[in-house]
């Protein structure tokens, strides 16, 4: 397990705080404020791992900060270790802005202690107080239940918001630094391909590269790839990867050595794109230094149609493989690499992917099938959780393989697993249930090969979009849901109409009867563009906190009001929720985007 892009992965600061009077006061409190600290930091890295397997590691601060030297001394340990996110953990009063993390662009949380021995509590509040009056937006976390002075256990609903803040924070601090690397351009008039680099800046703190389409077919002319892994890339490729029926009439289909071709250059393709994304030190011992370094891309695109895809093999394959948890080196991180390069889709991708380290479904939001219009075509009835209807989730191939559902918990269920958890088993049991169709020439001239699958069984899954408004900025949704098993007879027909070559899955939102989350219609007709990103499990409440860390307002969930949580100076805007998110996104700004 191993960081593949460049920079230590940050670290979490956990700053223990405590009243500064000595002679008494302070020598009683030391011990409970570091047993605070050092529970703190135990529970988090017994429960928070990075998405490249490693466990997230906390940092305390060497001793309890009792004024503004301690505090500085603190910044100062957090600045040379790498620290991304600070915790500030109290069971007592302390001397409120001198104390305070004043860093603007670290995510911060305090936890106070709800104790009646000490005034835990009223420090919290004070605190929030002064971060809210500097602009500083913190969380509070803060327990339901009183606790005695001794007691060093976290409560559960204090774990639930520290777990939910660290793995929110740590997420927006891995970002930090890193590229989005959009290989080509805009696809086919796509907005979210017109890549933004003010929003991957202000809002992400990324960095965007742009590499052209033709450095990929350079690299395949020139021979700018490992030789050696493309030969175990292609042998692996042949064992494992079933070529599926060609959809193109018998007069259009491609003869043997045109696909055998395709398969080559797919494999070139798959090889180099990753490259270009993360770099590659064999590069360097083949004379090729400059193309070995990489962009240090956390998450990417590739343009694909039609400049590409009307000339060479399309992505589908190459797209598939890097967004799946393995490939002919084994198990490993799933890649975030979007297909037609729409970066409003990567981000979200990113996001679950940071937040689950498990791999995403890039999918086109498709259509919505009725139960009425599903028993008109099929004269079938739909039953269980798609009884009130369906989101037809597919696009051209390029979705990850782990969505095929066949790996496995302990107890049967279909799961997508980190991938540090997918045994040989489960990844040979989603190659077994992929095929690969060679493209529709009419789609794609220069054809290629597209991964055909059906999502089996059920799963908890979160589908969540990032859209960009003139005049406001970015905004989220959020749709926590399941996927569903629809029978083959009515899947079948239902792929039929669209394109049964390409990799589907069946969404169902969970429904709140009301706005758009009355009927699966809304959700449908109130989704922002033509992609979704889904993650699997729900993941509601963390897009949310996440988004609000960002600045990023969310305009569509369906998550319980009780999960949501915000940084405290959101309860200044309003009451309401969701207009309150809105202005404190606004009135903040964008994390990065200097005022």
């Amino acid at each position: 397990m191993a960081n593949r892009l460049i920079g230590d992965l940050p670290k979490i600061g956990i700053r223990p705080v405590i009243d500064g009077r000595e002679r008494g006061i302070r020598e009683s409190l030391e011990p409970q404020v570091m047993a605070l600290a050092e529970a703190a930091a135990q529970f988090i890295e017994d429960n928070v791992r990075m998405a490249s397997g490693e466990k997230v590691e906390c940092v305390i601060a060497d001793t309890c900060i009792g004024g503004v030297a301690e505090a500085a001394m603190c910044a100062e340990k957090f600045r040379k270790e790498g620290v991304g996110v600070s915790l500030t953990v109290t069971p007592c009063w302390c001397y409120g802005t001198e104390v305070m993390d004043a860093d603007p662009l670290m995510p911060k949380a305090v936890w106070g202690f709800n104790g009646t021995e000490r005034p835990g509590a009223v420090y919290l509040a004070a605190a929030l107080a002064g971060y809210t009056q500097k602009g500083l937006p913190a969380f509070g976390i803060y327990g339901r239940d009183v606790q005695d002075a001794g007691d060093t256990s976290i409560p559960e609903d204090v774990q639930e918001k520290i777990l939910r803040f660290a793995k929110a924070a740590i997420v927006a601090a891995q970002m930090k630094g890193k590229s989005y690397l959009s290989i080509g351009y805009t696809s086919m008039g796509i907005a979210g391909s017109m890549v933004n680099p003010d929003f991957f800046q202000d809002y992400l703190g990324m960095r965007t590269e742009f590499v052209e389409s033709v450095e990929v077919k350079r690299r395949i002319d020139q021979e700018i790839y490992d030789k050696e892994e493309f030969k175990k890339a292609l042998a692996w490729v042949k064992e494992n990867c079933v070529e599926g029926q060609d959809p193109n009439t018998p007069e259009n289909q491609s003869d043997r050595e045109r696909k055998d071709w395709e398969w080559e250059t797919v494999v070139k393709m798959t090889l180099i794109c990753r490259d270009l994304m993360i770099g590659n030190p064999k590069l360097a011992e083949l004379g090729f230094g400059e193309e070995a370094k990489g962009h240090n891309a956390i998450t990417g695109g590739f343009q694909g149609q039609r400049q590409w895809t009307d000339y060479y093999p399309n992505a589908d394959f190459t797209e598939a493989i890097l967004n799946s948890s393995f490939d002919w080196n084994g198990m490993r991180e799933a890649f975030v690499f979007a297909t037609e390069n729409d970066s409003l889709n990567a981000v979200p991708m990113l996001f679950g992917h940071l937040l689950t380290n498990t791999a995403q479904i890039f999918s086109d939001v498709r259509t919505f099938w009725s139960p009425e219009s599903v028993k008109r075509v099929t004269g079938k009835e739909l039953t269980g959780l798609a009884k009130d209807g369906v989101i037809h989730l597919i696009n051209s191939g390029s979705t990850t393989l782990d969505a095929t559902a066949q790996q496995k918990d302990v107890e049967g269920n279909p799961v997508m697993k980190p991938y540090w958890d997918i045994t040989s088993e489960d990844a040979t049991a989603c190659l077994n249930n992929t095929v690969w169709s060679p493209a529709d020439l009419g789609y794609f001239r220069g054809g290629g090969f597209s991964s055909q699958f059906k999502t089996a069984g059920q799963m908890p899954v979160t589908m969540s979009r990032v859209n960009w408004v003139k005049g406001l900025g970015p905004v989220m949704q959020i749709a926590e849901g399941w996927t569903v098993e629809l029978p083959d007879d009515i899947h079948s027909v239902l792929d039929e109409r669209t394109n049964p070559t390409w990799p589907t899955t069946w969404f169902v939102p969970r429904l709140t009867g009301k706005g758009p989350f009355k009927d699966v219609y809304s959700v449908m007709a109130n989704w922002g563009a033509n992609h979704g990103a889904i993650s699997y499990g729900h993941i509601g409440a963390d897009l949310i906190t996440l988004a609000s860390i960002l600045r990023i307002p969310v305009c569509l969930h369906n998550v319980a009001q009780e999960d949501v949580f915000r940084p405290s100076a959101w309860a200044s805007f309003g009451a309401d929720k969701e207009g309150s998110d809105y202005r404190a996104c606004a009135n903040y700004g964008p994390l990065y985007g200097f005022k």
